[in-house]
C-alpha cells in the first residue's frame, strides 16, 4: 500500500506514453488528473478499468479531469491496448517502474494461492495545483468512472 496521503504534494514523475512522447506531473498543472495504475494491459480487470474511464471520458473532461493511465508494459503494448478497446486517453510506459516505485503502488499480491511482487491497483485523483485529493485503494474496476464522479457531485 502506498505511503502518499492525501494533502500532500503529488510525487513529480516523467516518462514516455504510448506514442513515445514525454510527459511528466507539469504537463497537467492547472488540471485535475486521474492517474490509475493498473496491473497489465489487455487483462480482464485492466480492461473492464480502462474502459469505464474511456466511456466516461466525455463527462470526466466536463468535470475538469483528465487521465493517464500507468503500468510497466512497453509502449507497443499500450497502442495494442489503445486501439483495441478505443481509448480516449494516453498510457504511461513506465517499465523501469520508476513513477510506480514513486508513488508506493508495487508491493506482494496474492492470486490463486500464489504471492508475487507486482502493480497494486491504485488511482490517485491529484489537484489543479498537484497535491492529492483523493486516493482509491482497490477501485471498482467495471464502475471506476463513477466511482470517481460520486467524489466531485
Amino acid at each position: 500500500m502506498s505511503t502518499i496521503k492525501v494533502g500532500q504534494k503529488a510525487p513529480a514523475f516523467a516518462g514516455k506514453i504510448q506514442s513515445g512522447k514525454e510527459v511528466s506531473l507539469s504537463n497537467y498543472s492547472g488540471r485535475k488528473l486521474i492517474l490509475y495504475f493498473y496491473p497489465k494491459d489487455l487483462t480482464p480487470g485492466c480492461t473492464a478499468q480502462s474502459c469505464s474511464l474511456g466511456e466516461n471520458f466525455g463527462t470526466l473532461r466536463g468535470k475538469g479531469f483528465e487521465v493517464l493511465g500507468v503500468s510497466a508494459d512497453n509502449a507497443k503494448k499500450h497502442v495494442q491496448f489503445i486501439e483495441k478497446y478505443s481509448l480516449p486517453f494516453d498510457l504511461l510506459a513506465d517499465v523501469d517502474r520508476q513513477t510506480i516505485m514513486a508513488y508506493g503502488v508495487w508491493g506482494k499480491k496474492k492470486f490463486m494461492g500464489r504471492e508475487y511482487e507486482g502493480i497494486l491497483r491504485t488511482t490517485f485523483i491529484i489537484s489543479e495545483n498537484g497535491t492529492i485529493e483523493h486516493i482509491l485503494d482497490k477501485p471498482d474496476t467495471k464502475n471506476h468512472a463513477d466511482e470517481i464522479l460520486s467524489l466531485y457531485p
